[in-house]
């Protein structure tokens, strides 16, 4: 079964950080993607750009608005991504909890719908 990791972290502070600091944690993230391919549980995974970049779509009675920035003021935003294979709920959470931002931040753990083409 397919799930999604979705990584929330605090943007504020990760830009505090000095650069040797952004290098380790990269460097954890790094080893953690290959951990998981070499178990056969990568699927895929990205970083997003920070959210000043997001543009919030919506469509109401036919009519397109467009709105800069993240769609809500929270204390994480969402920052990344992995899809994993797990055999269950239980071993997605493994996975999950080794990413580096579950010590910082938290982690969302959705199953995909599957459906046959």
């Amino acid at each position: 079964m397919k799930y999604l990791c979705l990584i929330y972290d605090n943007e504020k502070e990760w830009a505090k950080f000095p650069k040797d600091v952004q290098d380790k944690y990269m460097g954890e993230y790094m080893a953690f993607g290959d951990s998981i391919k070499k178990s056969g549980q990568y699927v895929g995974a990205n970083q997003l750009q920070p959210t000043h970049t997001a543009t919030v779509v919506r469509s109401r009675n036919g009519k397109v608005s467009t709105t800069d920035g993240p769609y809500a003021e929270t204390k994480e935003q969402l920052g990344g991504y992995y899809l994993i294979e797990a055999k269950d709920l239980n071993d997605a959470i493994k996975v999950a909890a080794r990413i580096p931002s579950a010590r910082s931040g938290s982690i969302e753990v959705r199953p995909i719908v599957e459906r046959n083409a």
